[in-house]
This record gives C-alpha cells, structure tokens and sequence, in this order.
C-alpha cells in the first residue's frame, strides 16, 4: 500500500509554503529558530490553515508545559538509526526494520512473522538495533523509536505482552525470549530516543501502512 500523502504547512520558517513532502520540509525549518509548521491530509486542510494563524493550529504551551516541549527538526540527531514495526492484525503478520535516519537506507528487515503484534515488532526491532550497534563496538549512535511501549520493555528488560504462544508463532516467542535475555546480560550507552511523530512526520523507518 502506497504511503499517505501529506502536506506540511510552514508558517514561520526559511521559506513560509506548502510542501508535499517530509524532505522539503526538513530543508525549511532545519536550523530555524522557533519554526512554526504542521503536517495536514489534505491539500485542502493545508491551504486553508496556510491562509490563517499558526496559533488557530498549534497548540501554545504554558509554563507548565516548558518542560514537555516538544523539540525542533534541527535536534533530529545525524548520528542515528531509527525502527519500527508493522503488523496485519492483530495478533496478525508482523514485520520490523532499522534504517538510517538521514537516508533511509536499510540496514536489516525481518519478517514477516506469523500471529506476531506491533509491539512486539517495536521491541525486537530495538533489541535488535542495540544489539547490533553493541557487535560493531558503536557506543555513539542514537536509535529512534515511536513507541513508547518498546522503550518501556526495553528498560525493565522484559517483553511484558499478553501474546499468546502458538505453533505459528513459536519464532516469535523464541526471539523475545533471545532479545531479554540480550538485555540482561548485555550493558550499552547508545540512546534511546522517542521520536516525535506529531513533529518529525512519521519515523523514517515508518512501513507507510497507515
């Protein structure tokens, strides 16, 4: 399935405008101090956000909010890889990957697995990235994720899914058993970053299934 199109409204950056792709946009708002910009389904929505005030469209943050506040295109680490899972159904055929975050070259694919569940694609797909970074003695590239649900697993080193075991998805279950045991017996100092769909578009390593 083709990937949505989207359409990302600039008001405040290098060059105001609308942009049909994540690429150009990055282009504009990249380096740009407070850039003011959000992605809508239509042209139509674009058009007629792009004509108004940022303000009628993004929300203001109060003070409370400052430590909350989501970051810039500019803080995109270079540095990094991203991951992310896909999944018919659920439990349904799953899928993850890991690309690398400014070119999106791929840089493994596995699957797809029999009953598996997007979360647990996420998590293996994290475990996976950490452990390859860890073979290659790589302390300093940063991975993103989109789920917080993989980021959580991976901290308390275990995969807590309600997954049920079945003969098609004995594979699976074995890969999360051989992913936390990874975690416990492994230590590493590469970040792990949420990245910030809402404001980033979508991951990188995004399947464009949605």
């Amino acid at each position: 399935m083709a990937k949505k199109q989207k359409y990302y409204v600039i008001w405040e950056g290098k060059v105001p405008g609308i942009y049909t792709s994540w690429e150009e946009c990055q282009v504009q708002i990249a380096g740009f101090h407070s850039p003011k910009f959000k992605s809508f389904d239509s042209r139509v929505e674009a058009e007629f956000a792009f004509a108004r005030n940022y303000t009628q469209f993004i929300k203001k943050s109060s003070p409370e909010d400052k430590p909350k506040v989501k970051p810039s295109a500019s803080t995109i680490l270079s540095d990094s890889i991203c991951v992310d899972a896909a999944c018919s159904g659920n439990p349904g055929d799953m899928e993850y990957q890991c690309v690398e975050t400014n070119t999106k070259k791929l840089i493994f694919h596995q699957g797809p697995f029999k009953d598996g569940t997007n979360n647990v694609g996420e998590f293996l797909a994290l475990v996976h990235a950490l452990a390859l970074l860890h073979k290659n003695n790589n302390t300093h590239t940063a991975i993103y994720t989109d789920s917080k649900t993989a980021m959580s697993w991976v901290k308390n080193k275990k995969a807590k899914t309600t997954l049920g075991l079945t003969k098609k998805n004995a594979v699976i279950h074995d890969l999360i058993s051989r992913a936390e045991n990874w975690l416990r017996g492994n230590d590493y100092k590469n970040k792990i970053i949420k990245w910030e769909t809402e404001v980033w578009g979508e991951i990188p390593a995004d399947f464009g299934r949605k």
